[in-house]
């Protein structure tokens, strides 16, 4: 299996496409199976409400509480525990909250303001300190509320923690359903709770190595229609797909550059020598980075675009190597271990994620680039793979498998806390992290 990974999984046969767009029901739950430290117990008091209706649209507080509850680092208390329902700071009454012991406490209201506008509101507290250490007021609608949500739950989640909070981020992803002629791809987006989710993509042929432009409005891919790879990016508001390698022999795993004017990809002709190329989007040129009789795969840029790193067997079996996006002569950066593939560096630059051989099994190891490349594996599966770094640099999403199906997981840099991301959706793989939004 993993050799066919290494060599972008050109053995897949291809089927018919068809395009197609769509929102579904959220297939994908969140459920924590691991953590090593013991969560926080936070207050996450429900909001008040005024508007025309009995209900607000959305229960701003609860989304909340679900985020910091996900996160495995806080332990919202149940709120038949609450000694008090304040919706306003100036409601509080410390004491409360310090008999419970609590940590941090949130208070907020929705008000309606026009026909579908509303504005939330929210105030964190400190009840040992009796200080309040962020308050925020923001607009909504229905449509974005849950949105709004999310972001009120990163505010929070970095000024307790110092790390900036995913929340309001997204994840790409691919399934696979049926069998034979019936198998069925999707490309699906949605937000990183599993909600808002919708497909962008579903083909009767293999879909590949999505990738996300630094903007988070594009997706870039592998798709195999008309019975050869060829490489797409497509634009997620819109739904506009346009082809941007479709060269003869393989065109594989692409990746945007940070400056998002570039991709990373792997190019082999019909001798199926495989080679890392930048390829230009507004000129679609290619420029040739690699030339060797070895399999030369996987690009990624490094944050500050200067090096383009890569899986290559010219050792003898997949390491990591790099070479700076000029051109050059390639430098060797994992020698732990007789596997590492797939490399992944983190937003922040400072490591580098890969899928390493530990003990026969293939799982995700964190390799700390300003600690002498120190390694640690993170993941606990036999066959896990494709991991991809949140924007945060603190937690990875990755593909593992259990039973017949492959699921996804996500783990902290660390490795302290674990989650598995249970799909009602088939054969999941593929899993790509957003950038941060840009709102």
């Amino acid at each position: 299996m993993h050799n066919q990974r290494f060599c972008t999984g050109l053995l897949l046969a291809p089927l018919l496409v068809l395009l197609f767009a769509g929102r579904a029901s959220a297939e994908i739950t969140v459920e924590i199976t691991e953590w090593n430290i013991e969560p926080a117990p936070v207050a996450i008091v429900p909001f008040g409400w005024s508007g025309n209706s009995t209900d607000a649209p959305l229960d701003v507080a609860e989304v909340i509480a679900a985020d910091l509850r996900r996160s495995g680092r806080f332990a919202p208390i149940d709120e038949s525990q609450m000694l008090g329902r304040p919706t306003r700071g100036a409601d509080v009454d410390f004491d409360d909250w310090r008999i419970l012991k609590v940590e941090a406490v949130v208070v907020g209201r929705v008000e309606q303001t026009g026909d579908n506008a509303y504005t939330v509101q929210f105030q964190l507290f400190d009840p040992f300190a009796g200080t309040q250490l962020v308050g925020y007021r923001m607009p909504a609608s229905r449509g974005t509320m849950r949105r709004v949500a999310h972001r009120a739950a990163d505010m929070i989640y970095e000024k307790l923690t110092g790390i900036k909070g995913v929340f309001a981020t997204r994840v790409a992803y691919v399934t696979a359903q049926g069998e034979g002629e019936d198998r069925l791809y999707r490309l699906i987006v949605a937000d990183q709770d599993g909600e808002n989710e919708y497909t962008i993509l579903e083909s009767g042929d293999p879909i590949m190595s999505p990738a996300w432009s630094p903007d988070s409005r594009q997706l870039a891919y592998v798709s195999f229609e008309g019975s050869r790879s060829s490489i797409w990016v497509q634009t997620l508001r819109t739904g506009n797909r346009r082809q941007v390698s479709n060269q003869p022999g393989v065109n594989g795993a692409p990746a945007f550059s940070p400056d998002g004017r570039q991709l990373v990809v792997t190019l082999g002709g019909a001798d199926g020598n495989l080679d890392i190329h930048v390829l230009d989007l507004a000129t679609r040129q290619t420029r040739r980075l690699t030339r060797h009789r070895a399999i030369d795969t996987e690009g990624s840029w490094s944050p500050d675009g200067r090096y383009i790193y890569f899986n290559s067997d010219r050792a003898g079996g997949p390491q990591v190597y790099r070479v700076p996006v000029t051109g050059g002569t390639p430098e060797r950066v994992t020698f732990e271990g007789s596997y590492n593939a797939r490399p992944r560096l983190s937003p922040d630059g400072k490591k580098l994620a890969v899928v390493h051989n530990d003990r026969g099994n293939f799982r995700i190891a964190v390799i700390d680039l300003e600690r002498d490349n120190q390694m640690v594996v993170v993941s606990a599966g036999r066959q896990d793979e494709s991991p991809s770094f949140a924007p945060n640099s603190d937690t990875l999403i990755y593909a593992t498998r259990q039973a017949r199906n492959g699921v996804l997981e996500t783990v902290t840099a660390d490795g302290l806390i674990r989650q598995r991301l249970e799909s009602r959706g088939g054969d999941v793989r593929e899993p790509v992290w957003s950038p941060f939004p840009r709102f």
